[in-house]
């Protein structure tokens, strides 16, 4: 059974002897849209990701190259970045409603504790970031 990966298609723009930057565009579902270009909803923002390489790689400055993670790493940090951040503000809003807490109270309760959740995420983020291991594939 092939492990299914998710990627990018990125261009090199710095590389060091373990380690290699990549420039992906992310882009939003509806950037593909003809009417893109005048619509304010579709986003397109360049992000920077550090790829491990071994020493010795041939990789060059301008190099086109696809950036992958595993599928399931992809739907892990999706859960952990958006999941579980609703499933929070739902919970407290429940739990604000069941002791009958005002709608800012609520809100704002949740927003504080979705805040701390983001918080203790980049806490981890060193260790969160050894377990997310971009590659290039060939």
């Amino acid at each position: 059974m092939a492990v299914s990966e998710v990627g990018h298609e990125g261009i090199i723009v710095s590389v060091a002897p373990e380690k290699t930057c990549v420039r992906i565009v992310s882009t939003s579902a509806c950037a593909s849209c003809h009417a893109a270009g005048l619509c304010s909803v579709a986003e397109r923002q360049d992000k920077i990701i550090e790829v491990t390489t071994p020493p010795g790689s041939s990789y060059k400055e301008g190099d086109t190259v696809r950036v992958v993670l595993s599928e399931s790493k992809g739907l892990k940090a999706a859960l952990l970045s958006y999941g579980i951040p609703v499933a929070i503000v739902v919970a407290v809003v429940l739990v604000c409603s069941i002791f009958n807490a005002d709608e800012l109270v609520a809100g704002l309760v949740s927003g504080g504790i979705v805040a701390l959740y983001y918080f203790l995420l980049w806490l981890l983020r060193v260790k969160l970031g050894q377990e997310y291991r971009f590659s290039i594939k060939d």
